[in-house]
């Protein structure tokens, strides 16, 4: 058992391998055979056999012949059609197979671009937040110190005018509680 957790401790190994199934083992056949016939090598070796095979049922001798000329090539056509026939539903095969990938991968790609969205948005409703934030506590702090400047100004005028005007506005005879003009 320590075996097993030492192994699951360590990131990318498996205790137990799964076994491909059987569809999917035939699926990767079907998808070897689709690339394989879509190559040029695979066209070369094809346009080779058959010229092969014209030229040996042509040139050779008539005893060694097994497949007539006269006839056109039949037993060449019948395995032609024969492959063609296999490679068909093969292909097909392997083209819905990929279909399956693609599908699964754009669903993967939509999710991955919805949460990037979602991200991006969030990422802008926090940026226009701190903006706010910043824009008022600047305008906070303008206030403030246009405030205090006021105050200060407005403090220091009354200074100014009490230590001017207040003894010269009580004369003899005049009330302090008097307002002035």
């Amino acid at each position: 058992m320590a075996r097993a957790n030492h192994a699951l401790d360590a990131p990318g190994r498996s205790i137990a391998r799964q076994r491909p199934t059987s569809r999917d083992r035939f699926g990767r056949f079907t998808e070897w055979v689709a690339r394989a016939m879509g190559t040029p090598a695979f066209l070369v070796i094809l346009t080779l056999f058959c010229v092969a095979w014209i030229g040996w049922n042509t040139l050779m001798p008539e005893n060694t012949r097994f497949d007539d000329a006269a006839l056109g090539f039949t037993a060449l056509t019948l395995m032609l059609s024969l492959q063609a026939s296999y490679a068909a539903p093969l292909i097909l095969l392997a083209q819905n197979r990929q279909d399956d990938r693609d599908r699964v991968q754009m669903e993967q790609d939509r999710q991955r671009a919805e949460r990037n969205l979602a991200d991006t948005e969030y990422l802008a409703r926090e940026m226009v937040a701190l903006r706010m934030a910043l824009e008022e506590r600047n305008a906070q702090a303008l206030t403030r110190d246009v405030l205090r400047a006021e105050l200060k100004a407005l403090l220091a005028e009354l200074e100014n005018e009490s230590r001017h005007d207040l003894p010269a506005a009580q004369g003899p005879g005049e009330r302090a509680d008097r307002p002035r003009s």
